[in-house]
């Protein structure tokens, strides 16, 4: 399997009517065919494996678990709080300034959580919006308490909007992509919401 057929098929989950999502098909569309073999692939965890195989998931998971890809915790901040609050998430990006595929117009990737977690509240200049693929996770959007999302629901981020993810008994596997600022300097890192 291919990361190109991984791009075909995301296509398709950028659907909506949002200019993030707008671009991040076209940037989608002119990657296929562009992408090599990923180095050093990694296996994923097997509780994320395990919800992408479930009968109520996206169709590309099935290509995401035939690719090999280097699976890793995201390096979003080297901040010691983010960097000791990552070790329970996959995550690759496929696509923008580190990606893959190199793109200046989106930053994309895909990026699962296991079970019993919690990814705390951060900001950045860039829109975001993450796609559900498989499994179950809640998000918290500003000052709104945690909402449950399953496939194929999003949860948008519009610039600077602080929001936060978590997990309870399922892993999720997702898409995300960022449009507008893709750099990474002015990414803050709060830590856990407070009860």
């Amino acid at each position: 399997m291919t990361l190109n057929r991984i791009f075909a098929e995301l296509t398709d989950v950028f659907s909506g009517s949002r200019t993030i999502e707008r671009a991040a098909q076209k940037e989608l569309q002119r990657a296929i065919g562009l992408a090599q073999s990923a180095p050093n692939a990694v296996q994923l965890p097997k509780d994320i494996i395990t919800v992408m195989q479930q009968s109520d998931v996206h169709s590309v998971c099935a290509a995401i678990l035939q690719t090999p890809l280097p699976w890793a915790p995201p390096k979003t901040s080297s901040d010691p709080l983010y960097t000791a609050h990552s070790g329970f998430k996959a995550h690759v990006e496929i696509l923008g300034p580190d990606g893959l595929v190199k793109s200046d117009v989106v930053r994309m990737g895909l990026y699962g959580m296991l079970p019993h977690s919690e990814y705390g509240i951060r900001t950045h200049p860039a829109e975001e919006t993450y796609i559900m693929l498989a499994g179950a996770a809640y998000w918290k959007r500003d000052t709104a308490p945690y909402a449950a999302l399953k496939v194929p629901e999003c949860s948008y981020h519009p610039s600077w909007m602080p929001h936060a993810s978590k997990t309870t008994e399922k892993a999720f596997m997702s898409v995300y992509a960022w449009y507008g600022d893709l750099s990474k300097d002015a990414y803050t890192y709060e830590g856990l919401p407070k009860a």
